[in-house]
């Protein structure tokens, strides 16, 4: 992430998310002493913190405050990263960050993007650097466990799933692209003889996928939703569109709306949450 925010000496940096003060310095030794601001939400991690990086002639400034909000008085900023992963990119970060500046953050529960902000300062685009995992903003509902989801009962249906599960654990682009069309939905694998996935909602939905080595997949489920379908549904979908690369993909903030890109973002399509 660091190398995607392309921190040259004597660049104004703002990071949002402190904690122990290592990352901030790592930016400090890159930028110059004085030129990183770094915001924490717990006052106690930030005190710490700033004492460490005290001690080290660091020369990072420590403030006390909501990263949502970013950090005006120090505006603009060449360079703005997130330690913590929003689901929305705030405005305000893009009000931050001067024309041609860069913002590299995690992005909800699978990668991370860097935005460059227009020259007008009305928008920021950018391509997904990579599928980082990092704990999300503070306050956000993670929603209940798979085993809470799942439950110790038998399914209540069972069948044939249509498709080799590999890709749910190799291919990084089908990942991202299922985590944009199907944003409640997590999903984990296993490699053993085959390949197992679970997913769940988070709420009240689940599904085991079950493959042998020779690729037969079987779906258990449970729960209103069908996610084995959906998850179906929506491979189709990405395999449509020509199973476009994870670097193919890309982010575009407004003062009005975020969305997700691939191929070209004035032109390439756009990926939208599947209507339930």
């Amino acid at each position: 992430m660091l190398d995607s925010l392309m921190v040259d000496p004597g660049h104004r940096v703002l990071e949002l998310g402190t904690g122990a003060g290592w990352n901030a310095a790592l930016l400090a030794a890159r930028a110059g002493p004085g030129l990183v601001t770094s915001v924490e939400v717990d006052a106690r991690l930030a005190a710490v913190a700033r004492e460490r990086l005290d001690a080290v002639g660091a020369g990072v400034v420590v403030k006390v405050g909501d990263g949502l909000h970013g950090c005006p008085e120090g505006a603009p900023y060449d360079r703005l990263t997130a330690t913590y992963a929003v689901d929305e990119v705030p405005w305000s970060w893009v009000e931050q960050t001067r024309p041609g500046g860069r913002i590299v953050t995690p992005w909800g529960r699978l990668g991370h993007v860097a935005l460059t902000v227009a020259a007008d300062g009305r928008s920021a685009s950018g391509w997904v650097q990579g599928l980082a995992t990092f704990m999300p903003s503070r306050g956000t509902d993670q929603g209940r466990s798979r085993h809470e989801v799942r439950g110790d009962g038998p399914p209540e249906a069972e069948g044939p799933f249509p498709r080799g599960l590999l890709p749910l654990r190799a291919d990084s682009g089908l990942l991202f692209a299922l985590r944009v069309m199907l944003p409640d939905v997590r999903i984990t694998t296993e490699v053993g003889e085959g390949v197992t996935a679970w997913l769940h909602d988070g709420r009240s939905s689940w599904a085991t996928l079950v493959a042998t080595p020779d690729e037969h997949a079987v779906a258990y489920q449970g729960g209103p939703r069908c996610l084995a379908d959906e998850i179906d549904q929506a491979w189709e979908r990405w395999q449509s569109a020509g199973a476009p690369d994870l670097y193919d993909f890309g982010m575009t903030r407004t003062p009005s709306e975020q969305y997700i890109w691939s191929g070209d973002k004035d032109t390439g399509p756009r990926w939208e949450p599947a209507l339930r």
